[in-house]
């Protein structure tokens, strides 16, 4: 009779042809779940009514060109009101199948290596993790985004309840939380590669390693405890509804299930490697394992296997074979061992080990809490006074190890054989070149060889080893290893020149722009209106006020302090007076000269500390169009430097001053079509760094920022590239945390509004990305009364 909440084997399911590597429960049937296999195909069980309670294949999906390692379930929509099921693979593709047809319903294709990891969240969103160490952001089977961040493959995801945040776990041993798009947090504490993460609530997740630990977190970047049980990596966690207790399994060939923080019952498998686990809707516990058998587990006794088939269950657990490297057993002395007579005496713990000599052999038993004896679950092979003077041959040589090595699982695999007074550096580059491997693996290799055979002094081979490339290792080609406001004014004086400020009254100014000049936009707050004025806006936002007068003073007075070589003749200077002049005044009879633009951008170069007030006579002339077309796109490189050389100005620690008016340059830019056109082709580079300065506090910087995303959402608005207005949401999100200025937010808010406007995707993705919530406080705004009035029309957009 099994103990109150211990758990029992309820079934075993064959079906697959090799190693399960996911699982997850599905919406529909009622208490159905799906599986993935190296096997390349993904199945659906059914319980069935049978006398052994068992399950039934119900669907069995193809598609992959190789192995398959991930699988989730999107819920159900009204399109599809029986949910999708999405698997990923090792031909880097995730496929998307209805329960009606074996193929595709459709493909996702972006990733450029292993796809090994899925997580579905609200609005069919769908987040993705690879060996390409990139995660990926998917809606109506587009990629809205690509997460960067982490140095070697991705194996973890998952998307947290609050809209808009991702989680992210890797083999650079780091998770990352991800907002809109953007990494908000680096969590560190873990001493080997992610595998696996786990949500616990809105707050709080659950974290498993390669180090043996179970970590669990709150976003805010604390580790709060760290699980010890395991004996080696720990691949998969599953969480149950009570938000507390949760299950995990690895390579140790256990399932853990833990309650109140304490891992409360193990269960060992007859295979060597326990890829996943999933929670049942009825509280069951289904693992997958290297073995290519599912196997279901209970605590209800109704759904107890039988007595037979239990007594089946352990007695091939007994037959199994440990070898001590994998199993954590230690170094093994046979005349240090007790007998079976050391059985008499109960255990202290469930799962505890304890090992016995029998005859010439070595038996591993473990404690069961539950039937209050002790298990056989394997004899030991490999302890090391049986090795001691055993070689392995290999091409007609001996050594101490052949280690094989699957670089591509499902390939042919490769050895590598070693000795112990081998050079591991020569005999790793020795490996790569006779498999043609590319020389950037030698120092993984090598250092795989000196962990794999560190303090061993072994004659035998070892096939099972943790392999560099796949395997129990799961080593990834390419991976890391870390083994081996302004503050102080710049401007002073009465009358100082301020970069990009208005001009005093009764100065000439440019046209008039509702999102400029010192008035701002305000036409909304003189009358109550439902017609939507603000969005969405396609014509380019342009800073236009300028005084020629007190930049020619402030530039004069900078070249005579310049150093030798950067300072100015007065030819230059006049040059540059009459570019400024010409391009300010609309009705001047002069253009702008081919030798003047040279000059200007020449000296755009200047030391960064005195570069300003050129780059506000740049940021003037670029409204031009004969400058427009010259310095964007005369010729596409001299396009590109310019936009590298204002990128470079923009880095967050550098000058204000500069940052503002780099970014006011890259919004005028859009007045031509030149600009316009180069922009868009930068665009991911551009709004990548803009959105570095969001933490700036300067409130002239960040309404230079929302202007820079209102223009590139103007631009996109009626276009199809969904991956730029992935961008532009992300950006936009991301500068609402931090800006305060109302004339920024509601810029922003019409960037928002211009990138949805008639674009169901991008109201989806904006959704998913939690926009609705984070705007909503905006609505009561009413000073000014534009900022109130722009936020109920982007959230009517998105209802």
């Amino acid at each position: 009779m099994a103990s109150p909440n211990s758990y029992k084997l309820s079934c075993s399911i064959p079906g697959h042809e090799m190693d399960v590597r996911g699982l997850a429960a599905a919406f529909f049937p009622d208490g159905a779940f799906t599986s993935v296999s190296r096997d390349r195909t993904g199945r659906v069980w059914v319980p069935n009514s049978s006398p052994d309670r068992g399950f039934t294949e119900m669907h069995c999906m193809t598609g992959h060109e190789n192995f398959v390692s991930c699988v989730c379930i999107i819920a159900p929509s009204d399109t599809y009101p029986r949910g999708l099921i999405a698997t990923g693979g090792n031909d880097h593709n995730i496929c998307v199948f209805t329960l009606d047809q074996p193929q595709p319903l459709f493909t996702l294709k972006g990733h450029k290596n292993t796809v090994c990891a899925l997580s579905s969240g609200k609005f069919g969103t769908l987040l993705s993790g690879s060996w390409d160490t990139t995660a990926k952001v998917w809606l109506n089977e587009k990629c809205m985004m690509t997460l960067q961040g982490h140095t070697a493959a991705v194996w973890a995801v998952v998307i947290l309840p609050e809209q808009g945040l991702m989680l992210s776990g890797s083999a650079d041993k780091t998770i990352k939380l991800w907002k809109a798009g953007r990494c908000e947090k680096t969590f560190t504490g873990h001493e080997d590669c992610v595998r696996g993460l786990a949500v616990v609530s809105d707050l709080e997740f659950f974290s498993c390693s390669n180090d043996a630990t179970i970590r669990r977190w709150l976003v805010t970047g604390e580790c709060v405890q760290v699980y010890y049980s395991h004996t080696n990596y720990i691949y998969s966690l599953a969480v149950f509804p009570n938000g507390q207790d949760f299950v995990s399994t690895g390579e140790d060939r256990t399932l853990r299930i833990w309650k109140q923080g304490d891992c409360q019952q193990t269960i060992r498998l007859p295979a060597q490697s326990v890829w996943c686990c999933c929670i049942l809707p009825n509280g069951d516990i289904a693992v997958g394992a290297s073995d290519g058998l599912i196997r279901v587990f209970t605590e209800v006794e109704d759904r107890m296997a039988s007595p037979q088939d239990l007594q089946a269950f352990e007695d091939e657990l007994s037959k199994t074979t440990i070898d001590p490297k994998t199993g954590d057993l230690g170094d093994i002395k046979m005349e240090d061992l007790p007998g079976r007579e050391h059985l008499e005496e109960p255990g202290n713990r469930d799962g505890q080990t304890r090992l016995i000599k029998e005859g010439q052999n070595v038996e591993a038993y473990q404690w069961s809490v539950a039937d209050s004896r002790w298990m056989k679950i394997g004899d030991v092979v490999g302890g090391s006074n049986q090795q001691t003077s055993k070689k392995v041959n290999y091409e007609g040589k001996e050594y101490d190890f052949v280690f094989t090595i699957d670089i591509n699982e499902g390939g042919p695999s490769m050895k590598l054989p070693y000795n112990v007074t081998d050079d591991p550096w020569l005999t790793a580059h020795n490996f790569l070149e006779k498999n043609e491997l590319s020389p950037m693996f030698l120092d993984q290799v090598a250092n795989f060889i000196i962990e794999n055979t560190k303090g061993h002094t072994l004659g035998a081979a070892a096939p099972s080893a943790a392999d560099p490339f796949t395997g129990s290792g799961r080593y990834i080609p390419g991976a890391a290893d870390n083994r081996a406001g302004f503050g102080a004014d710049p401007f002073t004086g009465t009358g100082r020149y301020i970069p990009g400020s208005g001009t005093p009254t009764g100065a000439p100014v440019g046209v008039a722009d509702p999102f400029t000049g010192e008035g701002a936009y305000s036409s909304a707050a003189s009358r109550q209106t439902s017609t939507n004025i603000y969005f969405p806006k396609t014509d380019g936002v342009t800073f236009e006020q300028a005084n020629a007068t007190q930049i020619m003073a402030k530039l004069k007075e900078l070249n005579g302090g310049a150093p030798g070589e950067y300072r100015l003749s007065e030819e230059v200077l006049e040059s540059l007076e009459k570019l400024l002049v010409s391009v300010c005044n609309p009705c001047a009879s002069e253009q702008p000269t081919t030798e003047q633009i040279s000059l200007l951008w020449k000296t755009s170069h200047w030391p960064e500390d005195i570069v300003f007030p050129v780059l506000d006579i740049l940021r003037l002339a670029v409204r031009h169009p004969q400058v427009n077309d010259s310095l964007c796109g005369g010729d596409t490189d001299d396009g590109v430097a310019l936009c590298n050389h204002l990128l470079s100005l923009m880095k967050p620690q550098g000058r204000p001053a500069n940052q503002m008016l780099a970014l006011r340059t890259l919004c005028n830019c859009f007045s031509g079509w030149r600009g316009r056109a180069l922009l868009l082709a930068q665009r991911e580079a551009v709004l990548s760094h803009a959105a570095d300065l969001c933490s700036v506090c300067n409130k002239n910087i960040h309404i230079a920022l929302a202007t820079l995303v209102l223009n590139y959402a103007g631009s996109l608005h009626g276009q199809p590239d969904l991956e730029a207005k992935a961008q532009c949401l992300s950006v936009a999100s991301a500068a609402l945390e931090s800006v305060q200025d109302k004339e920024a937010v509601f810029r922003l808010l019409v960037a928002l509004g211009t990138t949805v406007a008639s674009d169901q995707t991008a109201q989806d993705l904006a959704k998913s990305l939690g926009v609705m919530s984070q705007i909503a406080k905006y609505t009561s705004v009413t000073d000014p009364a534009k900022v109130g009035e722009c936020c109920q029309l982007v959230l009517k957009e998105l209802q």
